[in-house]
């Protein structure tokens, strides 16, 4: 990647996150990372593969979280719950905003929309990653247990910029508990 383009992504992520995709024009990216217009446009065609690219950065981010997860020599509860810390470390950590996936989503309803099927495609492999990992603990209801626990960091992720986050994480944690306990019991 040239120093340009990761100039451009680097500064793109920082307003896209922090003041919203559609606030932010290609105008003012380009002027805080002290690119020529030719530069972006050479990088990234148009705004919305500059807004691909950096969900598909925030999407790299969440799958080495994963990685690190399932790298250690734990047990399939145990990965789980490394996961379910990464996400409330990543709520706790100054200047979160929620979830930059569920942002974009709400600024690009539409289905047809390249930055929405960004964002499914990402939810789809985060959904079919938690389901493995229910797989990985023997039980049969693997895929309910995974579309809960998507529902519970969703719901993390959006109180978790609102209010206190602290409780907001706690009650988290103590939610995938809860789906351990109860996915441990025998069919």
């Amino acid at each position: 990647m040239s120093e340009a383009r990761t100039r451009l992504l680097n500064t793109a992520t920082g307003l896209f996150y922090v003041e919203g995709i559609r606030a932010v024009g290609v105008d003012r990216v380009i002027a805080e990372a002290q690119v020529t217009r030719a530069t972006l446009y050479r990088h990234f065609p148009s705004k919305d593969d500059l807004i691909v690219a950096y969900l598909t950065q925030a999407g790299e981010a969440i799958r080495a979280q994963v990685t690190a997860a399932r790298a250690e020599d734990a047990t399939p509860d145990d990965i789980i719950r490394a996961v379910s810390r990464s996400i409330a470390d990543d709520i706790q950590s100054a200047g979160f905003r929620g979830c930059a996936f569920l942002n974009a989503a709400a600024e690009y309803p539409d289905p047809a929309f390249a930055v929405h099927q960004a964002v499914l495609t990402h939810r789809q492999w985060f959904l079919e990653t938690m389901t493995e990992l229910f797989t990985d603990l023997g039980k049969i209801d693997a895929e309910p247990a995974a579309r809960h626990f998507v529902m519970l960091r969703d719901g993390a992720m959006a109180a978790g910029c609102l209010t206190d986050p602290k409780p907001v994480c706690e009650t988290f944690l103590r939610g995938v508990e809860g789906l351990l306990t109860y996915r441990s019991r025998e069919p």
